[in-house]
């Protein structure tokens, strides 16, 4: 029999964690940008435990990313931060940084831990080291093929995440690169987050578009196209992959819903019927077409290509 995986997605406010859990998300993915890197919204405590609430009203998970490189002055305020999110109830909190694991046995918490360092989850004896240390899963790098991500998931025995739809970060910097320039000539903007609607392009190929945003933590480019999954969903359901991620940045709420649906009844009707889903399968497609920004492209990043670094 199949395993269910946990279809996980991005919220960028307590409103549209019930509207993503009401379209059929089974996690969400939240935290502030304090604390977490590339955070849709900056959820603030009290809306994190409103958050926690509306999910479990529902039956639905609520992690929280810690995954920031902290420096010194950041870890002051983790211990507490870090025992208010597990007062509030959350399901898991994502961490890259070994300062989270040290504060969290130093609290004595029992928060699961979900592991990602992002480029560095390539292989499965970090998973097991992380593994021994207390994660409970590993969030695997975007820049490995499918085939490497069902290879770990076959040699280890803690959970597998995996991204299927959305854009990724392809470069980040903690310096304020984009502030840097702007005060150089002198202009002035009130918003450098995802809202500024800023993005980099390339001469040789008008059709490039790469978001670029800032936050206390740096300067973050995503990529210039969204990957897309959805046909390739059998792959990580069989190789019983646990979470599957929809990545909500820069994404409307009503997109993010349509898509939520999409794949929700798209892993459905796999589980209970793989020619269904073949029948099914364009029509899905079309309609994520149909709602997909014209300057974004869809495409399967590096899960069928090799990545050089």
């Amino acid at each position: 029999m199949k395993k269910k995986p946990e279809l996980l997605v991005t919220a960028k406010s307590v409103a549209e964690v019930e509207w993503l859990v009401d379209a059929g998300a089974d996690a969400v993915y939240i935290g502030h940008q304090y604390y977490g890197l590339r955070v849709a919204g900056d959820f603030e405590l009290p809306q994190i435990e409103q958050a926690v609430q509306v999910a479990h009203d529902r039956q639905a998970k609520v992690y929280v990313a810690v995954n920031a490189l902290f420096h010194n002055d950041r870890l002051k305020t983790l211990p507490d931060y870090l025992k208010s999110l597990e007062e509030a109830g959350v399901d898991g909190i994502v961490f890259g940084d070994p300062a989270v694991l040290m504060t969290v046995w130093e609290i004595g918490s029992t928060m699961p831990l979900h592991w990602n360092t992002e480029t560095t989850s390539t292989n499965y004896e970090t998973v097991h080291y992380w593994a021994k240390k207390g994660a409970s899963r590993a969030i695997v790098a975007r820049e490995l093929s499918l085939e490497n991500v069902l290879e770990i998931k076959k040699q280890v025995d803690i959970e597998i995440q995996a991204q299927i739809h959305g854009m990724t970060c392809i470069f980040h910097s903690a310096r304020r690169l984009v502030r840097n320039y702007l005060n150089h000539i002198g202009e002035e903007r009130v918003s450098t987050m995802p809202e500024a609607n800023l993005y980099l392009k390339e001469k040789k190929e008008e059709e490039t578009h790469y978001p670029v945003f800032e936050d206390i933590n740096g300067t973050h480019i995503m990529s210039n196209e969204d990957i897309c999954m959805l046909e390739h969903l059998p792959a990580f359901i069989d190789g019983r992959i646990d979470s599957l991620k929809i990545e909500g940045m820069y994404k409307t709420t009503e997109y993010l819903e349509q898509v939520t649906r999409i794949y929700r009844q798209a892993i459905d009707v796999y589980l209970q019927d793989a020619d269904a889903f073949q029948a099914k399968l364009g029509g899905w497609l079309e309609e994520i077409k149909q709602i997909q920004p014209p300057e974004r492209r869809l495409g399967t990043g590096f899960y069928f290509k090799e990545q050089i670094y």
